[in-house]
């Protein structure tokens, strides 16, 4: 009886691996005939991430991958390219890191107090776009990104409104499922504790987990955050030994780099020139119409 016990104890992962690859193809049954960039936005890993976001309910995530392939086909996040949203990094309020985290995932810095426009929807475009090239250097193994958020200098008249940071969260939670790792909130002010606790009420509970508060003098934050990041790596600003330093123009030339990349990815022509400003850019082809109906 005791070895009966075991083998099925033994076997009852194999069971749930299973279990979930069949969901998989359930969905994918579910949402029929795709073509485009759904088809190609839609692989095995994407119906994943969307299932566990929905505790692998079927219908449900089908509808919330629904919402998103909608939005996908309006908002046209894979044809941003880096000059449009250049102005909104001069100041490196948003910019991915030159390291990563202890399991290799790419990193986000972000740091409030750099906000230089008042542009609600540049704000949005302009991390939608860094988010979406983060998944694009994705390491094969990974499908998270951690971020950091650097509060020094931080005031009222630098921080995003509530109805930003609560439409920025809903793209995140609703259109990039299980994308975020971590983020890690380093110092930030009492001020802060006000706007987080507004913005907090928009959280799913999955999220708010991964909201870490670090403070410089609470050993016990500072241990976690060691557990994700290697101080030789991590910038001053963190409380690593890395000296943080954005260049916009060396920047700008990457990311226009990638933007071909990301072409490439999405299947449509495209090149690099440099406009009247000096900046590097990528030009994209639009999609032809399929189905008629606007979504690829």
């Amino acid at each position: 009886m005791q070895y009966l016990r075991r083998k099925h104890s033994q076997n009852h992962p194999h069971d749930e691996v299973a279990e979930k690859e069949a969901k998989v193809k359930d969905l994918r049954e579910a949402l029929g005939p795709l073509s485009g960039r759904s088809l190609k936005y839609c692989s095995d890993g994407c119906l994943r991430r969307y299932l566990e976001a929905r505790n692998w309910n079927v219908d449900k995530s089908k509808k919330m991958l629904e919402e998103s392939l909608k939005w996908r086909a309006t908002y046209k996040p894979e044809e941003t390219r880096w000059n449009e949203v250049a102005h909104e990094g001069e100041t490196g309020k948003v910019s991915k890191a030159n390291f990563c985290d202890r399991l290799g995932r790419p990193v986000l810095i972000m740091r409030p107090a750099k906000q230089n426009t008042d542009s609600p929807e540049g704000n949005i475009r302009h991390l939608v776009y860094l988010i979406e090239n983060g998944i694009l250097n994705l390491p094969e193994d990974q499908e998270q990104m951690s971020w950091l958020v650097d509060f020094t200098g931080f005031s009222y008249n630098t921080n995003i409104s509530v109805k930003t940071a609560r439409d920025i969260i809903n793209i995140l939670q609703n259109h990039y499922p299980e994308r975020l790792a971590v983020v890690f909130l380093y110092n930030p002010p009492r001020i802060f504790q006000a706007f987080y606790k507004a913005v907090k009420y928009f959280l799913d509970t999955k999220t708010a987990q991964k909201v870490k508060f670090v403070y410089p003098k609470n050993k016990d934050s500072v241990e976690i955050m060691k557990t994700f990041f290697d101080i030789d790596n991590l910038p001053s600003e963190f409380g690593g030994k890395a000296t943080l330093e954005y260049d916009h123009e060396e920047f700008s030339r990457l990311m226009a780099q990638d933007d071909v990349k990301t072409a490439k990815f999405w299947g449509f022509d495209e090149k690099i020139s440099v406009n009247s400003n000096g900046h590097f850019r990528a030009e994209v082809a639009p999609e032809p119409l399929e189905n008629g109906n606007g979504l690829a």
